[in-house]
């Protein structure tokens, strides 16, 4: 799936049970217990939604809230309420502030996942499809497979991720490093050089014949799968 969920909140174990959950479904997980903290996070994990306490120590959730639409760059980020506040004036403060979604605790996960997803499918409709497309190449997820044209394409576990990576964000240009974190993870101490090697197993895997190398080397800056954006 390779969707990253920033959670922000306090209480430890609570955390740990969503932590648990969303990684059981297949989400990248990130936390912060301060509103702090979570903007930090933000900046330098790009998650593609937060699950935001309302009651947070020194910056509250719907302060963090408020920063987050604030900011050019994170208008759009989706964002999930977590609170214990179950009045409706309460709820309607914190959609007004821009969350996108509002659950009131306790909660049943099932309900809470649930309502990640629909966020997700209206907003990133390309992290939760079954199937994707990029040009002439398709890659279904489900059943692990790739096709080109009406050939299939037979690639490893890696080069399957990488291309999953990238297929996401057609036509953006992707740094080794930033590959490295999206495929192996923050965590893997692997050299750059790696994403070399299997961007040359990719490449061979995909093109046969005259067909078009559909990744292109961005001299000083990395990869990109299809026309590089301009925007």
């Amino acid at each position: 799936m390779s969707v990253k969920v920033l959670i922000v909140e306090d209480e430890a174990p609570l955390a740990e049970l969503l932590r648990y959950n969303f990684e059981a479904e297949g989400f990248e997980v990130a936390h912060a217990a301060t509103g702090e903290e979570a903007e930090l996070l933000i900046a330098e994990e790009k998650p593609d939604l937060i699950i935001l306490d309302w009651m947070l120590p020194s910056v509250s959730g719907v302060e963090l809230c408020r920063r987050v639409r604030a900011r050019q760059d994170t208008r759009a980020l989706p964002i999930l309420m977590l609170t214990a506040r179950g009045e409706e004036s309460d709820r309607i403060r914190g959609l007004s502030t821009g969350a996108d979604d509002y659950v009131v605790k306790p909660f049943s996960l099932p309900e809470l996942m649930a309502r990640v997803k629909a966020i997700l499918r209206r907003t990133a409709p390309e992290r939760m499809a079954d199937v994707l497309r990029a040009a002439d190449i398709e890659l279904d997820r489900t059943a692990h497979r790739v096709t080109r044209g009406n050939r299939e394409v037979r690639l490893g576990p890696t080069e399957f991720n990488l291309l999953e990576f990238m297929m996401q964000s057609p036509g953006r240009v992707f740094s080794r490093e930033q590959l490295l974190n999206g495929v192996w993870g923050r965590d893997a101490y692997i050299d750059e050089r790696t994403v070399d090697v299997h961007i040359g197993r990719l490449r061979k895997a995909l093109v046969r014949g005259k067909e078009r190398d559909p990744i292109r080397t961005v001299r000083g800056a990395g990869y990109v799968l299809g026309e590089r954006r301009t925007a």
